[in-house]
């Protein structure tokens, strides 16, 4: 399923009714194989299942079609906010629905919005559910910044934004949140117990919690997440596997042990699968006040086939299992398989429970004392997940943290021993208006992960910046992890040779000597020193891109300063081997070709 995916969104073109009739005849066609020659089943149900790949792709692209923005528009701009987040350059950035613009028809209006607050703002406060109305720049989402790029079109388009834009006017309140389901009644509540979260914990200490405990980084300042990430810690903001997997299973030994403690109940009743209803119970809320986003949805698909399991008296942790995860996750959303949070969570889910289950029949942990097997466990459970999903986060990131192991080792049993049980008990004592006892006993914890973020980040050469992988690298990758886990014999040596083939083939990568922004009002020259931009600023959000795929860490207005390119009024001139090539921007551009 996962290779049909990948090839619907390698497409350059989209598939006619033709097209699809024909797959569809040829699924047939391979499942026929199944009963005709069962030698060549295993053929057939895989080729079966690359064209199913193909087909959901393919159906929920089109069942997300809604009109996209054919122009620059500048005007009024009338919506109810759904989402509330921060932009790259930090300001609030409210997602609108219902969207309203001036001499534009319904059928050709955006169903989705997205506008990033500048200027002078405050005015209200904003909460889901609300009617805003402001004046903004709207333009559609911009396709990948260079070939083989990052292409925020088509993850806009799975998120059904027609339009992306800023506001440098206030945005102000038109009408308040309606009460019910219609209000966003959840995605209030979200934003209501945040808010006080934050107010229970001043500062940044807060905003994390906020973060792992309703998904709202609104309030997250930069700083902070660039020392997360440095440290290879940013992982415990995103409600994903690790929080879920912390939340449901402290739930699960509560209720079990709760239940053991009476003699009466634990002796009549099946108290393993009275708790794993009650933790499927917790996930269920904890997806919901999360906002149900795509990572906090995955990770609840996994718990829940675990403690199904549980219920079903079947082995909870298995390859089987992971599998059967990753299929439910693809048929709901096949968009994930491009993104890295799919990535980065089935690569290490798959990768422990390979190496713990390899490690299940080893004598010498019998030997261990006590206290040292989850020491082991964590350090073994830190180092898998980390080479697991290393080479993903590289590839999607362009750095390498090179002391996130102990980052992880220092910090993570926080979460599991102290603050998500803290943040359990602040849930249950809510309803008293007591929860500040329990976000209190959080704040220890919380404050321990900023300062080892904030100390490991400083550390001289915590971070490497790397250079954007071949496209062919990440499924080489992923191939051959899963060849050298799944297959049984001396064949399955094949899988440690592709990885290490695709790693010399990201040695050898190459990036383009020049490139132009699709606006043609950037220049960027690979040189010697560096790729060198022929402007300090504008365009940006391309010009990072650019720099990132490089693997530079310069800012803009360096990388301008850089010999290469020969500035001018108007013009940049460049010489690239044989050819001169001169960059025409700004009005009269087309009646200065001729002299140039």
């Amino acid at each position: 399923m996962g290779i049909g995916i990948a090839l619907y969104f390698s497409l350059r073109f989209e598939p006619e009714p033709g097209h699809w009739l024909a797959l569809g005849l040829l699924g047939g066609a391979c499942l026929a194989l199944l009963r005709i020659a069962p030698g060549a089943g295993a053929f057939g149900l895989g080729a079966a299942l690359v064209i199913t790949g193909l087909g959901l792709a393919g159906l929920r692209a089109h069942m997300l079609a809604g009109p996209v923005l054919g122009f620059r528009y500048y005007g009024p701009v009338e919506g109810r906010i759904i989402a509330i987040d921060r932009s790259a350059s930090d300001k609030v950035r409210l997602t609108l629905d219902r969207v309203v613009l001036k001499r534009l028809a319904a059928a050709r209006t955006p169903h989705r919005v997205r506008v990033s607050l500048h200027g002078q703002q405050g005015f209200f406060a904003p909460v889901p559910g609300q009617t805003v109305i402001l004046t903004g720049h709207l333009a559609a989402p911009s396709g990948p910044a260079e070939p083989g790029g990052f292409d925020f079109q088509r993850h806009a388009w799975f998120q059904r934004l027609g339009a992306v834009g800023y506001t440098r006017t206030p945005a102000l309140l038109l009408r308040p949140a309606e009460d019910g389901a219609r209000g966003l009644f959840v995605q209030r509540l979200r934003q209501a117990i945040s808010a006080r979260v934050q107010e229970a914990l001043p500062g940044r200490t807060g905003t994390f919690a906020a973060a792992i405990t309703t998904g709202d980084r609104s309030g997250m300042d930069t700083a902070t997440l660039a020392a997360l990430r440095a440290s290879n810690l940013a992982h415990l903001l995103a409600i994903s596997g690790l929080h879920m997997g912390l939340l449901t299973g402290f739930v699960f030994a509560a209720i079990r042990l709760g239940l053991a403690l009476v003699p009466w109940a634990a002796l009549r009743w099946p108290c393993h699968k009275i708790a794993a209803g009650g933790a499927l119970v917790a996930g269920a809320i904890y997806l919901a006040l999360s906002g149900g986003n795509v990572a906090t949805e995955r990770a609840f698909i996994m718990v829940a086939m675990m403690f199904l399991a549980v219920l079903f008296s079947r082995r909870a942790i298995t390859l089987r299992a992971v599998a059967l995860a990753a299929v439910l996750v693809l048929t709901l959303r096949p968009e994930a398989l491009m993104g890295p949070g799919f990535q980065m969570s089935f690569a290490a889910t798959t990768a422990l429970v390979a190496a713990f289950g390899a490690m299940r029949g080893w004598r010498w942990q019998q030997a261990l004392p006590g206290w040292a097997r989850p020491v082991l466990g964590l350090f073994v459970s830190s180092l898998v997940a980390g080479l697991a999903t290393a080479p993903i986060a590289a590839a999607h990131f362009n750095q390498v943290p090179h002391y996130g192991l102990i980052a992880n080792l220092v910090s993570v049993p926080l979460m599991g021993a102290a603050i998500i049980p803290a943040a359990v008990l602040a849930a249950l004592l809510s309803p008293f208006g007591l929860e500040a006892a329990g976000l209190a006993l959080m704040a220890p914890g919380i404050d321990w992960i900023l300062a080892v973020a904030d100390r490991i980040a400083g550390l001289p050469g915590a971070l490497s910046r790397i250079v954007a992988p071949p496209g062919a690298v990440l499924p080489l990758i992923a191939l051959g992890g899963l060849w050298a886990v799944l297959w049984r014999g001396p064949a399955r040596h094949a899988g440690p040779v592709a990885v290490l083939a695709a790693f010399a083939l990201w040695s050898q990568a190459e990036r383009p000597a020049l490139l132009i922004s699709s606006n043609g009002g950037l220049l960027g020259l690979l040189t010697e020193e560096g790729r060198a931009l022929s402007k300090p600023r504008g365009d940006g959000f391309t010009a990072g891109i650019w720099l990132e795929n490089d693997g530079d860490p310069a800012s803009q207005d360096i990388a301008a300063q850089r010999a290469g390119i020969a500035p001018g009024k108007g013009d940049a001139r460049v010489t690239l081997g044989p050819h001169r090539i001169t960059h025409l921007t700004g009005r009269g551009a087309a009646e200065r070709v001729g002299p140039a």
